[in-house]
């Protein structure tokens, strides 16, 4: 499930509902795809519908965004590698990079996960044994080059022009 310290997901597959009247990929179901390749990742760390039954903490996005870089249709398969940026004991960065089977680039999506103490609720540390893991996986990922497009904004270039 890593490689060069990456976590890669399984192929998810485009499917029917999430095509929209440009018949492609509708810009909300991106999100849906990173999303179920984020629960791959939380279950490997630990997280997922085991550790909220059993702790009653999980995890909350707090923001999320998209670059869509080349448009997919109905039934592509599609996997995400997934990297951790920066961590503390009660939030993580992430980026990913949603790629065709085939191998080319179709989009990037860079979020803050906060954990979450559901009887609240409210942001609470996470277990160290879950810390660990994405201590170690940002490790790995900091030796990497940073990924293109990492904290872009959103907005209008103007050329600049001389008096």
């Amino acid at each position: 499930m890593t490689e060069n310290g990456l976590f890669v997901s399984s192929f998810l597959e485009v499917e029917k509902g999430w095509i929209d009247y440009n018949n492609h990929l509708n810009m909300g179901y991106y999100t849906v795809v990173f999303d179920r390749a984020s629960d791959e990742l939380w279950d490997w760390i630990g997280f997922g519908e085991r550790y909220v039954a059993e702790t009653n903490h999980t995890t909350f996005a707090a923001e999320f965004h998209v670059r869509y870089l080349r448009e997919v249709k109905l039934g592509d398969r599609l996997y995400s590698r997934i990297r951790i940026i920066d961590h503390d004991e009660k939030r993580f960065h992430t980026f990913q990079e949603l790629y065709h089977e085939d191998g080319w680039l179709s989009a990037t999506g860079e979020g803050l996960t906060l954990h979450v103490d559901l009887g609240g609720p409210k942001v609470a540390p996470m277990p160290e044994n879950i810390q660990s893991r994405i201590r170690a996986m940002a490790e790995a990922n900091a030796k990497l080059p940073p990924p293109e497009g990492l904290g872009r904004s959103v907005g209008l270039r103007r050329k600049v022009t001389s008096g």
